[in-house]
């Protein structure tokens, strides 16, 4: 008896799983085809169908409300965020043009005192 390494699994207990998998399988379509070549009538059969066909819409109705609902939350959160970060910068954008503005006046007073300078020896010397 060989077995498969590293779990130890021996050739028969793959072929028994196999064997196991390819039954059920077999079943399942077995239970399928039983249920649509059972003898109901074609009225029966019908509303089996239709009733089968109501439920999944109403599943599937269920599913998507439930995914609009997560996608309404999604979207009102990252538009909430996207507020916050716009926010932010026009703060920062308003610091930096104060900051801008402070330094050209200051450039500004500078030349204005340095010219005042410059003016004061040429009106000394004349």
């Amino acid at each position: 008896m060989s077995t498969h390494e590293p779990f130890g699994v021996t050739d028969r207990e793959t072929d028994l799983s196999t064997r196991l998998t390819y039954f059920l399988i077999g079943g399942t379509i077995g239970a399928i085809v039983a249920l649509l070549f059972a003898p109901k009538p074609g009225r029966e059969l019908r509303s089996d169908i239709a009733d089968a066909t109501r439920k999944s819409v109403d599943r599937t109705r269920e599913a998507a409300a439930q995914i609009g609902a997560k996608a309404g939350e999604y979207y009102s959160t990252a538009t909430q965020k996207a507020s916050e970060l716009a926010e932010a910068a026009r703060e920062a954008a308003a610091r930096q043009s104060e900051r801008i503005t402070a330094a050209i006046e200051a450039g500004k007073q500078a030349y204005v005192e340095e010219k005042q300078r410059a003016e004061l020896p040429e009106a000394r010397e004349s």
